[in-house]
């Protein structure tokens, strides 16, 4: 989804995203969504301010993409050279800005990696609803110009979980050995409105699904449990909260916590405000030793990872083993009401092109 990466954005980046009816559903939403970006603005702002005027994860994003194409031409070189393209759902550079300089390129082979290895539709699905949009509105690339394929989602990746699992070990080792092996792993990831997870959502158990991939390549070391955060606004989000959940596992005696951002591949607000200066101040006041595992970022076998899920699904489609997409991404939620998404999902079992 992006963040901004300068203080101006944010106004724009908040409203974009509560005029997306994909992750927020409001009365009147064309009307509400600019008033309540507005209202919220100052106070992200301040927030964007305290990790250093901006997101870093575009920075991030670029570094990854350029270093997993390089990876890509040695593993690949029948369909090199690659390049990576950046589309953020609410932030520069945005699908419009990514298409406009994929058709400036002559691009006419392209794989939409989502960035989220747990697909939900307010993320991964919002974003490829956008894609297709876009493709309409400028005439571009979704009627095919471009011959598209979808790495639609990852959560059990090995290479994933050891990336994870490494940077776990990394932060294990601010404890001293006698307390290590007791200390709590909190698994905290975004969080839904309750209502998407009751419609059918596979987010919450794909995360799961990533949280028992990293346990098992840390041979279940330590006690663990996944909680939920950034939750927006009066409605009922899954929970439990990362940060009551702190408060509570510090009533229960437990006091040694490693924060592991679970759904995150880098850094942004999310980790660097929120956990490690939000939660890390209540739980210092709980007397809490509140550690947290360092994001992918520009990890090695995070980026080698990336590669390897890309290379296996470029080789698989060229050889006709596998279709446009998995075969999760072709089933509606099973009470969804949202006539993008069979579009969209049309469109994509049709390797984007329109029917």
């Amino acid at each position: 989804m992006g963040g901004p990466s300068t203080l101006p954005e944010v106004g724009d980046f908040l409203s974009r995203l509560f005029h997306d009816n994909d992750l927020i559903q409001l009365p009147m939403q064309p009307i509400l969504a600019p008033i309540i970006a507005k209202r919220r603005t100052p106070k992200i702002e301040e927030q964007y301010k305290e990790i250093g005027g901006g997101s870093p994860i575009l920075r991030w994003t670029k570094q990854q993409g350029e270093e997993m194409c390089a990876l890509l031409d040695e593993l690949n070189p029948e369909s090199a050279p690659h390049k990576p393209y950046v589309a953020f759902r609410y932030a520069q550079p945005l699908t419009e800005t990514a298409l406009e300089e994929m058709r400036a390129d002559g691009v006419t082979r392209a794989v939409a990696f989502t960035q989220y290895p747990q697909y939900s539709c307010s993320t991964t699905g919002s974003s490829l609803n956008e894609l297709l949009k876009v493709g309409k509105k400028t005439g571009w690339g979704v009627n095919g110009e471009v011959e598209w394929s979808f790495i639609d989602r990852w959560a059990g990746n090995v290479g994933l979980a050891t990336a994870f699992a490494e940077n776990i070990r990394k932060a294990l080792e601010q404890y001293p050995p006698e307390r290590r092996d007791d200390v709590v792993l909190m698994f905290s990831a975004h969080s839904l409105p309750i209502e998407i997870v009751n419609r059918g959502d596979t987010y919450t158990t794909e995360v799961a699904a990533t949280v028992q991939k990293v346990m098992e390549e840390l041979n279940f070391s330590n006690p663990y449990r996944l909680t939920w955060q950034s939750k927006v606004g009066p409605k009922t989000w899954q929970g439990p909260q990362t940060a009551r959940s702190i408060e509570g596992l510090a009533k229960l005696g437990k006091k040694d916590i490693c924060l592991v951002p679970i759904a995150f591949t880098s850094d942004h607000i999310e980790t660097l405000f929120e956990l490690d200066i939000e939660v890390k101040e209540d739980a210092d006041k709980l007397g809490v030793t509140l550690t947290r595992a360092e994001s992918l970022n520009a990890s090695p076998i995070f980026i080698r990872a990336l590669a390897d899920i890309a290379s296996k699904h470029l080789s698989d489609y060229s050889a006709g083993k596998i279709g446009p997409a998995s075969k999760q991404v072709a089933l509606r939620c099973q009470q969804c009401t949202n006539p993008k998404c069979e579009r969209t999902k049309n469109w994509i079992a049709n390797g984007g092109k329109l029917e």
